[in-house]
């Protein structure tokens, strides 16, 4: 498809969005289905960076992303998500000094609210997660439950944070979680959060992490007959595995790796394709950390295999989805020989997660290195623009 104009770039990044409509981009950009029609035919130009800015909101792209030019700082996703972190980071801190409010949410609010941003985040839709979470963050505080409320939401606003870059504050909110958790006296929730603190320290701890994970894995063994507590016990042997791996120590990433596969496969995958706190755990999600370990052990062949074995479709979170796709990307781009397939799959790998893929420097090396041999031949359009979304000057 020809991407020489705004409104041809904004039907590229339409359809590469699961083929949205023209009508849904216009209900979600607050114009008309006409309009949109018009600009993508360039009957119509966009006068007003007001609406660039609502259409690339609606696409999760940049701005830079429509009009093709380097340079451009605007990004609505991730700017509007970083104008919530401050008042996430309130209320943290509210709640680690003790303060409490009055309730204002009932139990089945509450609830609902709760399970909203689990769908958000189930789309890795972060951006829209973080508007949320300052007031469930304080709503669950004071809500009369024993703590079950906050660790839920501790947890995901953890998530959250993390994938949009800011871990030392995924830090706090897994504590948060984990004091919450320990009140209630929910086992599940308490190996949850302790999840949550590996994946939240940065990867110049993976020692620590690994250490996290093992004593948690010892403090879960008592509840261990519980299916929740299985997931969550599966999960923090997939941390350790994958932490042991970043710190060099491949027999023990090994030996992790194969708890969880055990049991896992005594398990199953979840039928709703969630499972608790929407973990995913099962057979599949095992090799698709599989996948990740043997990439960060630079095991690229094994990458492949395993990939050629599973799909992420009985999971839910999308951002699983692109784990599999991105790690794939990496593998076969790997060699230079494989950057037609390797392109497909980093499409891929955008498409599932938007904002993800543009935040990960992993992604934008293995582009940066396509890039640099697509020189030396002739770049296609796709890479041009997947390039650009990683923040890559492809006319330096």
């Amino acid at each position: 498809m020809a991407t020489d104009t705004i409104g041809a770039r904004i039907k590229y990044w339409r359809l590469r969005r699961g083929g949205m409509t023209q009508t849904v981009l216009a209900g979600l950009a607050g114009l008309s289905q006409a309009y949109i029609s018009q600009v993508e035919r360039g009957r119509k130009t966009i006068e007003r960076r007001a609406t660039l800015i609502g259409i690339a909101a609606a696409l999760q792209v940049t701005v830079a992303d429509l009009l093709d030019q380097p340079g451009d700082p605007t990004d609505p996703i991730k700017a509007g998500a970083a104008d919530t972190v401050p008042a996430i980071w309130a209320a943290l801190i509210e709640i680690e000094e003790g303060e409490r409010r009055t309730p204002n949410r009932i139990g089945e609010q509450l609830s609902a609210e709760i399970a909203r941003t689990a769908e958000l985040r189930d789309q890795a839709n972060y951006a829209a997660m973080a508007r949320e979470l300052p007031a469930l963050l304080l709503a669950a505080a004071c809500h009369d439950d024993g703590g079950q409320a906050l660790a839920q939401v501790g947890y995901q606003t953890s998530a959250c944070l993390r994938h949009l870059g800011y871990r030392h504050l995924a830090r706090v909110a897994a504590k948060v979680a984990l004091v919450a958790a320990e009140t209630s006296e929910d086992t599940a929730w308490i190996g949850a959060a302790r999840f949550a603190t590996t994946q939240s320290l940065p990867i110049e701890a993976a020692s620590v992490a690994s250490r996290v994970a093992s004593r948690a894995l010892v403090d879960l063994q008592g509840a261990a007959a519980a299916p929740d507590v299985r997931q969550m016990l599966g999960q923090l042997h997939l941390s350790a595995a994958f932490t042991s791996a970043v710190d060099g120590r491949a027999d023990d990433a090994s030996r992790h790796l194969a708890e969880a596969d055990r049991e896992a496969s005594t398990l199953g995958d979840p039928i709703d394709g969630a499972g608790f706190n929407q973990a995913c755990f099962g057979p599949t999600n095992v090799k698709l950390w599989e996948m990740s370990i043997a990439a960060e052990l630079g095991e690229y062949g094994r990458v492949i295999e395993v990939a050629r074995a599973i799909r992420p479709d009985p999971l839910r979170a999308v951002i699983r989805h692109q784990s599999y796709w991105l790690d794939l990307g990496r593998a076969l781009a790997h060699s230079g020989r494989n950057d037609r397939e390797a392109l497909t799959a980093f499409m891929r790998a955008e498409r599932a997660a938007p904002i993800t893929f543009t935040l990960n420097p992993l992604a934008h090396d293995s582009v940066v290195a396509m890039v640099h041999r697509a020189r030396d031949r002739s770049m296609s359009d796709d890479l041009r623009i997947l390039a650009r979304r990683v923040g890559v000057d492809v006319h330096a």
